[in-house]
């Protein structure tokens, strides 16, 4: 099929072409983020004549710190489940379309790729074989890409989702737009290649071309960590790769005199060399733990260059961590690895800028979940108010099992629900679903006159009769 005309503002393809133009703009800045999390830093520089010689040194001295702070991030902003404004405990009935598509596990995977490169998505689409239970896939910053009407930052206007076919090695596009699906496919353009894709029409058999979008919306829906009033998102480690570049070339530096100070060297004077019959110099001596040295010339005076002093090396590594550490509000102890002689008191005292900057991290964020929820009921049929939903995050303070309990006994006295209290302690929705259950029937069983019931089940009646019997013989 021959290519499609130049498009103009506003048709199909032209949504096309600038939403696959933004969006290899940002790949870049997400492989950049991605190689800082990895480890795979780029290599300190270091004179041109020496580099092929210290490969070996250059490849070694990367320490990665910035993975460090990513993960401390990421592992404590936890999705427990979802609840309407006007409840107690988190709705089944969500949390039932969340896991029917692995979303209590792809969820981890969103939001650490959010704090990571600084936004991911997710593709809500009805399920034909189930209705009632939409699918909800987890998105690629790099494969997926959301416009937004003018003067919003909320009000999706089209959305983009690319990836590449594995048999055929094409780029496959869907847009989302005006309601519509559009579908296209290209050749993979070359590496350096300045002309983008020339995109033809993908039919799918059975489907309309364009089809119909069955939620009217674009079901694209963007997660952003650390959004601005500009509509970009930025990643956690963004401001800090200069001071992890200064730890690699500190790195580097110390290990360069490691390798050359790890011999000692040694001098002497007033000793003259025996050279051979050619005149070459010969070695007078062959140092090994085995070997001794004579001189016989008293005049002889030998001594050795003291060894370099590497302290300085690691002060200045670890005041680029305790840097890194402040900027970014990660403990300390996280990155060095220090930890002795502390309460729990000093230990919650160095956490409590993490645990800030998490409970901040997890309002932008949840704002996508929430969308991606909602989106979900509405393909599935929800008639209720969809306006109040709402994520409930796992509590980003640790505590020990000792110090949870007692706050939670204490916050009983006080009226608070048991069904809040079993969240805040951690049960996760299916857990406090059983829970309320179980007390529930526990309640029935006494209002019926059994009031036993408190202390367990009961034994089994023809048991304790037939123990009974036993014990008259």
């Amino acid at each position: 099929m021959a290519p499609l005309q130049k498009p103009q503002p506003g048709e199909p393809l032209w949504w096309l072409d600038r939403l696959w133009k933004e969006l290899a703009e940002r790949r870049k800045y997400a492989d950049v983020m991605r190689q800082y999390y990895s480890g795979d830093h780029p290599l300190p520089m270091i004179q041109e004549k020496a580099r092929p010689a210290f490969q070996r040194l250059l490849k070694q001295s990367r320490s990665n710190y910035t993975g460090l702070v990513v993960d401390a991030t990421a592992e404590r902003i936890q999705v427990d489940g979802f609840r309407f404004g006007d409840e107690d405990v988190g709705d089944e009935e969500v949390w039932r379309i969340w896991q029917a598509s692995a979303m209590d596990a792809d969820s981890d995977l969103l939001i650490t790729e959010a704090v990571k490169v600084g936004r991911s998505f997710a593709l809500v689409a009805p399920n034909p074989e189930d209705p009632s239970t939409p699918i909800i896939t987890a998105e690629d910053a790099t494969q997926a890409v959301v416009a937004y009407e003018s003067g919003s930052r909320r009000r999706r206007r089209a959305g983009l989702k690319t990836f590449i076919d594995d048999w055929t090695g094409d780029v496959w596009a869907t847009l989302f737009v005006d309601g519509l699906i559009y579908k296209y496919r290209a050749a993979a353009p070359q590496v350096g290649s300045a002309n983008g894709p020339r995109w033809e029409q993908r039919a799918v058999a059975g489907e309309a071309w364009p089809a119909p979008n069955p939620l009217d919306v674009v079901p694209l829906v963007e997660i952003v960590n650390r959004p601005d009033l500009l509509g970009e998102a930025h990643s956690e480690i963004e401001d800090v790769l200069d001071v992890q570049d200064r730890i690699n070339k500190t790195l580097i530096d110390r290990m360069m005199a490691q390798e050359f100070s790890a011999f000692r060297q040694r001098w002497m004077t007033g000793y003259e060399v025996p050279t051979d019959d050619n005149g070459q110099p010969i070695e007078p001596f062959k140092a090994a733990v085995d070997r001794l040295w004579v001189i016989e010339d008293e005049g002889v005076q030998v001594g050795e260059f003291s060894a370099t002093d590497l302290g300085p090396y690691l002060e200045s590594i670890e005041a680029d961590v305790q840097h890194m550490a402040a900027r970014t509000r990660t403990p300390a102890q996280y990155l060095l690895g220090k930890l002795s002689n502390v309460n729990g008191e000093t230990l919650k005292a160095t956490e409590s800028g993490l645990v800030a900057k998490v409970r901040q991290r997890c309002r932008p964020l949840g704002e996508g979940l929430e969308e991606i929820v909602r989106l979900s009921l509405q393909a599935a049929g929800d008639d209720r108010d969809l306006s109040s939903i709402e994520v409930i995050w796992h509590n980003p303070e640790f505590r020990t099992e000792g110090e949870l309990v007692d706050a939670l006994v204490k916050m009983s006295t006080l009226g608070v629900p048991r069904e809040a209290l079993w969240e805040r302690w951690g049960a996760s929705q299916t857990e406090i679903a059983q829970w309320r259950e179980l007390a529930d029937q526990q309640a029935a069983r006494i209002l019926g006159g059994d009031p036993a019931s408190l202390f367990g089940p009961k034994p089994d009646v023809g048991v304790t009769e037939a123990a009974a019997d036993g014990d008259a013989d």
